[in-house]
């Protein structure tokens, strides 16, 4: 029998850009690059391939073979982004409400994403915190909700053309516990909260915060932001956004549990750039497709080609500090109380409980089948890193069959 490869590929891979140009892109930013930035770059370039090491998978009907490869499993990596996102919701399946769900996004202005783009752990945290604390204490007013909400919070640190900009995507019940528990309140069908009071709250939250964070010596500037060390210049940079709009976006609500997950899947473990969205690379660089939220109708579709190491700049502009949670709960999804909390909704929407896990479900096995027969594959021989398969699958394949038949 013949081997076939793994499951069909993109064309074109992020992957192959780092592989053709990443050895001298490294060279020419040596010093440059930080710890973090070159092991996503290795994991990108050796995910799927030998240096991962793999396993060989037969058919336990035909025999026919095939050489997978392991994946690297970083979370910046394109490839690997499908798995982490079907474990991930389907361990959130548990957590959704027979109510409504909105999208809301919290942005920074411009001028706070350049503070942003050289102390990322520390703005994008104050972000996460000033986003949910604005969500938390408009809700819980009585002249709005008067409720305790819960929120799922992810952050997207680009835009379409892989620039940076900072903004966090919630995905929020319509509704909540009341103050004193007793009930449940609901939000109006098509409005949560009023984004004009949430942007305003939002704006005197971050900055209050971000004034202490520059006070304490927790802000760091260089190169062209030199300048902001000086309090009183850090000052008068702010004067700008402190009379702006800052803008807090509320999108309508979604048809039901199902729309939840699957727009979820769309956000919550996406990267700065998908392999779909790749169109050519060569002599004048990686050409993409984008979206221009500028335009409307078929127009907002664009193309635009970059320079090869611009994309690449570009690409790890959005690689996040070691150990950051790029998604978080708050409020009744808090991991601290989560379980409770979502019983006592349940119990005060009057919904029956989800079946009890005490026999877990067996796990689904997520290989492909058999491309010639359609067949179970199972695996019949593993290998480490940089290495090959030791014996012929072909002979190992044989033997299977005699001991499955």
């Amino acid at each position: 029998m013949h081997p076939t490869a793994e499951p069909v590929r993109a064309s074109l891979e992020v992957a192959d850009i780092f592989r053709a140009a990443g050895p001298a892109y490294r060279t020419a930013h040596a010093g440059h690059l930080s710890l973090v930035q070159l092991k996503v770059m290795t994991a990108i370039e050796n995910c799927r391939t030998a240096a991962m090491g793999g396993h060989v998978e037969a058919c336990e009907d035909c025999g026919h073979w095939r050489i997978a490869y392991n994946s690297c499993r970083n979370r910046h990596c394109p490839k690997c982004q499908g798995a982490a996102a079907r474990i991930w919701l389907a361990e959130r399946e548990a957590d959704l409400l027979p109510v409504g769900y909105f999208h809301v996004v919290f942005t920074l202005p411009a001028e706070i994403a350049d503070i942003a783009f050289q102390n990322k752990g520390v703005i994008y945290d104050l972000l996460f915190k000033a986003a949910s604390e604005t969500m938390m204490i408009i809700a819980a007013d009585p002249k709005h909700l008067g409720a305790r909400i819960g929120i799922t919070a992810v952050l997207h640190t680009w835009g379409s053309a892989m620039t940076h900009h900072p903004h966090v995507h919630m995905i929020v019940p319509g509704g909540g516990i009341a103050l004193d528990g007793t009930r449940w309140i609901s939000s109006r069908p098509a409005f949560l909260l009023p984004v004009r009071v949430l942007g305003s709250l939002f704006r005197r939250l971050f900055l209050t915060r971000l004034m202490a964070l520059h006070q304490s010596g927790k802000l760091a500037f260089f190169g062209h932001l030199d300048h902001l060390n000086d309090r009183r210049v850090f000052l008068r940079h702010l004067l700008p956004v402190r009379k702006k709009r800052w803008v807090v976006y509320a999108k309508p609500p979604f048809g039901g549990p199902e729309a939840v997950l699957a727009y979820l899947s769309r956000y919550t473990h996406r990267v700065a750039i998908s392999n779909r969205r790749l169109i050519v690379f060569d002599d004048r660089g990686v050409t993409l497709r984008f979206k221009d939220y500028r335009r409307d109708g078929p127009d907002r579709q664009q193309v635009m080609t970059l320079a090869t190491d611009e994309f690449i700049r570009r690409f790890l502009l959005h690689v996040l500090p070691k150990g950051f949670h790029r998604i978080r709960h708050y409020g009744l999804l808090a991991a601290s109380s989560r379980k409770t909390s979502i019983a006592r909704a349940r119990q005060l929407l009057d919904v029956a409980p989800p079946p009890d896990d005490a026999d877990p479900v067996e796990p689904v096995d997520v290989r492909p089948p058999c491309p010639c027969c359609g067949g179970h594959m199972i695996i019949i021989e593993a290998f480490e890193r940089w290495q090959q398969p030791r014996a012929p699958p072909a002979a190992a394949a044989a033997s299977t069959r005699e001991l499955v038949s």
